[in-house]
């Protein structure tokens, strides 16, 4: 079974996109590093999708182009988008009920902090094709209404970026992904 781990790396015109979406696509190569030289039961897919500000065009069209069966094998897509504005967010109402169970015991045995932040109404998300083709997602961000506003402005820069809550949002998802692996991953596993 596979995981999708994905953030995009295209951003608006306005600001240099650091929040939106730099913080999501740098994290994904230290994330692959994380996993790396490790059995793993599950198959992680890292992808940085194009076009996540012109309607989703890259998870879109990756989504159309898997096959039934290919859409069969993903066990559950992990997006990440817009990091380091506050600590660690899931988008609850797109999230699958397991994989947030499973972030909130990461989070909880690492002593993080986690919350529920939706989005619905005011954001996109590349979990979306995902959710529409019944693959259960999980969202990754930090934005709140409060904050959201830096998002698409000329203010989406590198000050705006809290280190420690970037910091430890990259602790919760290596630890998160490796527990999808050994937990999740088990009763993924096809009967002998």
């Amino acid at each position: 079974m596979r995981v999708i781990v994905g953030a995009h790396y295209d951003k608006v015109a306005k600001g240099h996109g650091v929040i939106d979406n730099w913080t999501g696509a740098s994290l994904l190569p230290s994330l692959f590093q994380s996993l790396h030289g490790h059995q793993r039961r599950l198959t992680f897919v890292f992808i940085g999708f194009t076009d996540e500000e012109v309607d989703l065009l890259g998870s879109r069209g990756y989504v159309r182009r898997l096959s039934e069966e290919d859409k069969s094998k993903i066990f559950a897509m992990v997006n990440i988008d817009s990091l380091g504005l506050s600590e660690t967010k899931v988008w609850l109402s797109l999230a699958d009920k397991d994989l947030a169970s499973a972030a909130a015991k990461v989070a909880q045995a690492m002593n993080l902090p986690l919350s529920a932040s939706d989005l619905d109404g005011i954001g996109l998300s590349d979990s979306m094709p995902f959710l529409d083709a019944k693959i259960p997602v999980i969202d990754f961000h930090s934005v709140t209404r409060k904050n959201i506003s830096v998002l698409h402005s000329s203010r989406d820069n590198f000050r705006k970026l809290k280190i420690q809550e970037y910091v430890d949002s990259c602790n919760l998802l290596v630890a998160y992904l490796a527990y999808l692996d050994a937990t999740l991953g088990v009763s993924s596993q096809p009967a002998k």
